[in-house]
């Protein structure tokens, strides 16, 4: 495999080589074996390898894998160039950095479906749909925000907007600059607490969810990796602060 010289090209390879035993050919084992463990080792791509990739050691487990699972050599072809998509378009657009996928790994720790639903929502929308990704970003923190609360048993209604889901949340959680005297720790929570408040007001300006007037200021594409960088950093301070205090009280 010294012929292959980029990332791409070796998951591309992994790609057809899997296609290739899952219709009827040949492949290598120790290829598989080789590339399987070069994309785990990395934190940029391990999650994005398909489960199937990640749990079959060997090409004996996968043939026992998909040949239960699709009878015809058609559906496998489509089945695994679907679950390569992610990876090849990361791969080939770079369109991923390192803190998205450590927000996405500690996401994933959350346990909440639709919080992983709204984050990837707000990292594929980015480029393509700014509004769409600043709104996203809203609603990742809001429902991050909803669960704790939920959780906690902390009553809130439909019409408590964000900065007020995150001040009970920060109460809850010990985050609110005025449970400390520390002037850097009120400085640094009370940043927390701007960027939210923030985020509200962008989504409610520049996202998609209102109406817009015939002026209609759009978000370009750096606003969005703005609001949804942020959004980002904030959510993975609430789940860990959350996880922290549950370890603490187990």
């Amino acid at each position: 495999m010294e012929h292959l010289e980029t990332d791409f090209e070796k998951a591309q390879y992994l790609q057809s080589l899997l296609i290739n035993l899952a219709t009827g050919n040949g492949a290598e084992n120790a290829e598989y074996q080789e590339l399987r463990q070069y994309f785990l080792d990395s934190p940029s791509t391990k999650s994005l390898l398909p489960s199937w990739v990640r749990t079959n050691r060997d090409l004996s487990q996968f043939w026992q894998f998909i040949k239960f699972k699709f009878r015809t050599y058609e559906e496998r072809r489509i089945f695994i160039w679907d679950e390569f998509a992610h990876l090849l378009d990361f791969l080939e657009t770079g369109s991923k950095t390192p803190s998205d996928q450590t927000v996405s790994d500690v996401l994933k720790r959350f346990n909440a479906e639709s919080v992983q639903i709204v984050w990837t929502k707000a990292l594929d929308r980015r480029k393509s749909d700014p509004e769409g990704a600043i709104t996203a970003a809203r609603t990742l923190l809001e429902t991050i925000c909803k669960h704790i609360l939920d959780e906690k048993g902390i009553e809130y209604t439909n019409r408590t907007d964000l900065p007020q889901l995150y001040h009970l949340v920060s109460i809850e959680l010990s985050l609110s600059p005025c449970q400390y005297t520390e002037d850097i720790f009120k400085q640094i929570l009370g940043g927390c607490s701007s960027i939210v408040n923030g985020l509200g007001t962008l989504r409610n300006r520049l996202g998609d969810a209102h109406g817009q007037g015939k002026k209609t200021v759009r978000p370009a594409a750096r606003h969005a990796e703005l609001a949804v960088n942020l959004a980002g950093s904030v959510a993975l301070f609430l789940v860990e602060t959350w996880e922290s205090r549950n370890s603490n009280t187990s």
